[in-house]
């Protein structure tokens, strides 16, 4: 048995003849054609990761598995329908990337991007912070609320929100601390009108302008306010608020603003994105064994 498997391969092996193979001919043109290409899709990756253009992506990407499958076990409305959709499929793309590709093409004219638009385009993490972050930003939220002074804060989730902030605000790029975010804040400070961006569990920049919304949010909202729900639309960051005029703290998300929160909601809603949440999780084997997931 062991022959038999064995001799198609030994034969295979012996109708190669060494002598007849011959490496082909690389030119120094072909290596840098390749280099090229690889440059422009490692930016194509990197510029569709860093935008909203990652989520809208991914959303495409479901589109064209699912119009394969029902291609394949002959779903015809399915087919027909996602056949109709996709014959408008680039006019659809340039007006739903319209922003994006904007940019793009911004960056591209302007060269090579540096200074704190560069570090606000750096990758996100997986949108956790620390516990002891979320203490410290706790902390400088009770605090500058007691004090009536104004703040916004962003905690970054997995979409990154540099493409908003691009080309504002000071790289700051420290470890979070309750001291430092409410010298931030300080009234007539420099730094202290605009947004604070915490990315990958760092205060990554300060004095930040975001685009305020356009929705009806009332009238005794302030500029801060319209400027986290006009954020939240377009990421999935957390907007923390504190109100200048009445010192009570706000929360935005998801083009949502959740008013006058009280101090254990914050608290609630900063562990709900830092590391312990983790313990939290579901256990797949509890629950195979009809467990509970607390026991």
């Amino acid at each position: 048995m062991q022959n038999a498997i064995t001799n198609p391969i030994g034969e295979f092996f012996r109708q190669i003849n060494i002598t007849t193979l011959r490496l082909p001919s690389i030119r120094i043109t072909d290596v840098i054609d390749i280099l090229l290409v690889a440059a422009l899709v490692y930016i194509l990756i990197r510029w569709i990761k860093e935008t909203r253009a990652w989520t809208l992506f991914r959303g495409l990407i479901i589109i064209v598995l699912v119009s394969s499958l029902s291609y394949y076990l002959h779903f015809y409305t399915l087919t027909w329908i996602i056949e109709k959709t996709l014959s408008v499929g680039i006019i659809a793309f340039i007006i739903i990337f319209q922003p994006e590709l904007r940019k793009a093409l911004e960056h591209i004219g302007t060269g090579a991007v540096n200074g704190v638009s560069g570090i606000l385009q750096t990758p996100t993490g997986n949108g956790k912070i620390s516990v002891e972050s979320a203490k410290e930003i706790y902390n400088a939220c009770i605090k500058l609320a007691k004090e009536k002074t104004g703040a916004l804060i962003v905690v970054e989730q997995h979409v990154p929100i540099g493409d908003m902030a691009r080309g504002t605000g000071v790289v700051i790029n420290g470890d979070v601390s309750s001291q430092l975010l409410q010298n931030i804040f300080v009234n007539k400070t420099p730094l202290h009108d605009g947004a604070v961006i915490i990315r990958n569990n760092k205060i990554a920049a300060a004095s930040c302008i975001l685009p305020v919304t356009e929705k009806e949010i009332g009238q005794e909202l302030g500029t801060r306010h319209r400027a986290a729900v006009g954020g939240s639309e377009n990421s999935d960051a957390y907007f923390i608020i504190v109100s200048e005029e009445t010192g009570k703290i706000s929360i935005a998300k998801e083009g949502k603003l959740k008013k006058g929160v009280s101090n254990q909601e914050l608290e609630n809603t900063l562990y709900k994105m830092a590391d312990v949440n983790k313990t939290s999780s579901i256990n797949i084997n509890k629950i195979w064994r009809g467990k509970g997931k607390n026991e």
